[in-house]
């Protein structure tokens, strides 16, 4: 294969989109020094940000999601198809990108449907159990479609369905040894046990709320908290810092050291969340957001909970959260079952085995 190769990736919208591409732009680069990598994102999403702060170039396309309730918004939404068309045509014209991946997010269904279009090999890496409606459209004509979860085949064609699992975060694949760094790191105390509680990079306003009257409970079973609230919620939740065994962070910089410090963790059901929980291996409680296209938080949460590796609570349902997470916590078989079971259900090696897909892609 040549040594010099043209790769556009383009995915965002959420760090669950973001992450996935820049591991596989990673890995390409190790194998390829030479190789040519441009990102297509969504003009005021955070790849914007994120991707040039991992080192790689990026184009912005006008392109947002059709909003599920009424709303004038949606008036806007063919002009910004058309003109994102227009652009990601300019874009593949320009670059000659010998391949075109998709990892999610609004600006990967205009970029891949134009690379099909002017015959560019695509890939797409499907992150959850249930695809949205733009990978289903773009599955049909993809070379490949590297899936999370298993029983996908009603939705793509089954002999470019490949089973490698979501990128993950390869500092993750070491954090049983990393415990008490994370630890020192939060100084926390090593006599109580640690609740880590992810509500997304944007945040989370039901599972703040819920974290929020809970504070007093969670206290009572003499339980420290770790409390990533997100971007958007970070100011209204700082002032519990001031309480005694409660830490809240916008953002959680070194993810694999909270990881490695909690002892049970609180999240929502996003697929690249998924996907680093069963690497993690500690007692999950997902919290799935309904408020996604084809509930598809709920269906991935719903896949692990059925293999008896996470316990799910639904938005409906969360006056249950105390009694789940008492029992829980007094249940020390029930612990060991649920890390055991989520574990077996890892797959620690998805961007290699992604990254092997591409370039047999482009050999051919």
């Amino acid at each position: 294969m040549k040594e010099s190769i043209n790769v556009i990736i383009s995915g965002g919208g959420t760090g669950g989109h973001i992450y996935p591409a820049v591991a596989i732009a990673n890995e390409i680069k190790l194998r390829y020094p030479e190789a040519n990598i441009l990102f297509v994102g969504a003009k005021d999403k955070m790849e914007m940000e994120k991707v040039p702060q991992a080192g790689y170039d990026i184009k912005g396309l006008w392109i947002s999601g059709i909003q599920r309730k009424l709303t004038l918004k949606n008036l806007a939404f063919p002009f910004k198809l058309m003109s994102s068309l227009w652009n990601a045509n300019r874009i593949i014209n320009k670059f000659k990108p010998d391949v075109a991946v998709g990892t999610g997010g609004f600006a990967s269904g205009p970029t891949l449907m134009m690379a099909n279009k002017k015959g560019v090999p695509t890939l797409i890496q499907e992150q959850n159990s249930y695809p949205g409606i733009t990978n289903k459209l773009l599955g049909k004509k993809a070379k490949k479609v590297c899936v999370a979860y298993d029983n996908l085949e009603r939705f793509f064609p089954t002999g470019n369905i490949i089973k490698t699992g979501n990128p993950v975060r390869q500092d993750l694949l070491f954090i049983h040894t990393k415990t008490e760094e994370g630890k020192e790191f939060f100084g926390l105390d090593r006599k109580k046990k640690t609740l880590l509680v992810l509500g997304g990079s944007l945040g989370a306003r039901k599972v703040n709320q819920l974290i929020e009257s809970q504070l007093d409970f969670v206290k009572s079973q003499n339980v420290q908290l770790i409390w990533q609230c997100g971007k958007l919620y970070y100011e209204e939740y700082k002032k519990h810092n001031e309480l005694e065994n409660v830490q809240v962070y916008q953002f959680l910089d070194r993810m694999d050291l909270a990881y490695a410090a909690a002892d049970f963790i609180v999240s929502r059901a996003g697929a690249s969340s998924v996907s680093e929980l069963c690497i993690v291996g500690k007692p999950t409680i997902f919290i799935p957001s309904p408020n996604v296209a084809e509930d598809h938080q709920t269906k991935n949460a719903k896949a692990i909970a059925d293999k008896h590796g996470a316990i799910l609570i639904k938005e409906n349902e969360l006056e249950t959260f105390p009694i789940v997470l008492e029992t829980l916590l007094k249940d020390v078989g029930k612990q060991e079952s649920l890390s055991d079971n989520i574990k077996t259900l890892a797959l620690p090696n998805a961007t290699n085995d992604i990254v092997n897909e591409i370039e047999k892609i482009i050999k051919k």
